[in-house]
């Protein structure tokens, strides 16, 4: 791949001096959804397919952005002293909302840069196409312009950037798993500390394999920001009579003697779902510890079915790839995975399986849809990094 960048570069901007290649990887979130708003527990890890960057610093304030994935657009160029989100820019909102948010925490970028892109991420598909591109931005400036930010830093800017250029009320997870993803290690992180640990995914006879619905969805324009606004007013129903900091602070039991403080049905569900998943997350990394990876599944599906009834967030598409995946001999567990309404699912198949439940699975989804599903089997990589 780096060759491939590195000719497309050259074309594009004339030669490669002083061009340096980089990788951000995608995520999955294995289980713990919609909690990390919600101050619980997520458990995601980095992928091997990402976001490849080539980058060279520029003598003026020029910035150019060209993406092999959106070729006709060709080169968008910006300045340094043009960091606002425009529509018209596209994708380039988020790099320069990562540039943007460095000098907003106080790291200087004197200079502009030409940069290619090429995401091997399925576009829309959920497993953080935008949080990679946040992550490869951040992690060139770090190296290029010798500002020698952790990674962990890289995550809190990459989200502080989403949340305020990109408009898109994302959580931590994301831009965390991204920036701090170790190969072989899911990553256990308490969002309401940012407190974590690795831990080892050994899946003896079985892959990870992600299904894409190949609905597209946008984050901004889903209903993501009405679910949060919800859980945000089902705490403060529970703040007026208990002291707690967020719903990720209560255990079922104690959800149960309170939840008649919310008004609303619907914001009750919503809360359920914040306090039971992130019970089930910790529930879930126990079992892994306990190589009891039978447990591990029928959690993700247990969170499967709390997405869909409790925070209506999942939708016919991911609904049918789940539960035609539920049919497969060898299905250790299978869930929907990111922010829902589209997207993907994440399943964990016996070896044996594999190519029945990409058939099966495949098949019964273009006869109900009416379009393919797209399958992945994937490996858990490491974090961002200079090829």
């Amino acid at each position: 791949m780096k060759d491939l960048i590195m000719k497309k570069f050259a074309e594009v901007y004339g030669d490669t001096e002083g061009a340096e290649a980089f990788f951000s990887p995608g995520r999955v979130n294995l289980i713990g959804e919609h909690t990390d708003y919600n101050g619980g527990h997520v458990f995601p890890c980095a992928l091997t397919i990402g976001t490849y960057a080539v980058a060279r610093k520029r003598k003026d304030r020029k910035l150019r952005f060209y993406s092999m994935n959106f070729e006709n657009l060709g080169v968008i160029e910006s300045s340094l002293d043009d960091l606002e989100f425009n529509k018209q820019a596209g994708w380039t909102n988020y790099p320069k909302g990562v540039i943007w948010a460095f000098g907003e925490k106080g790291y200087k970028v004197d200079c502009g840069f030409d940069m290619l892109l090429n995401g091997n991420i399925p576009n829309g598909s959920g497993l953080s196409s935008s949080a990679s591109v946040e992550i490869a931005t951040g992690y060139i400036l770090s190296e290029m312009y010798g500002l020698d930010v952790p990674n962990q830093e890289l995550a809190i800017i990459g989200q502080y950037s989403e949340n305020n250029f990109n408009g898109v009320n994302c959580g931590i997870m994301d831009q965390f798993a991204i920036a701090m993803g170790k190969k072989d290690n899911a990553i256990f992180l308490d969002t309401s500390d940012l407190s974590f640990e690795y831990a080892p995914i050994k899946l003896d006879g079985a892959k990870i394999v992600i299904s894409s619905s190949n609905k597209k969805r946008g984050l901004g324009d889903s209903k993501y920001n009405e679910r949060r606004s919800e859980c945000e007013e089902a705490l403060k129903e529970i703040q007026a009579g208990m002291g707690i900091n967020s719903l990720g602070d209560l255990n079922e039991e104690q959800f149960e003697t309170v939840k008649m403080a919310i008004k609303d049905e619907d914001r009750r569900k919503r809360a359920k779902h914040a306090v039971y998943e992130n019970q089930r997350t910790i529930k879930a990394v126990n079992a892994l510890k306990n190589n009891d990876i039978e447990l591990f599944g029928r959690l993700m599906n247990e969170s499967h079915v709390s997405l869909r009834d409790d925070y209506e967030v999942t939708g016919i598409e991911l609904d049918t790839l789940v539960e035609e995946a539920w049919k497969i001999d060898g299905v250790i567990g299978s869930r929907m995975t990111g922010a829902g309404f589209g997207g993907c699912t994440v399943s964990i198949v016996k070896d044996a399986a594999v190519d029945a439940f990409i058939d099966k699975v495949g098949k019964a989804y273009k006869d109900k849809i009416g379009y393919a599903a797209d399958f992945y089997v994937v490996e858990i990589g490491p974090g961002p990094c200079r090829l």
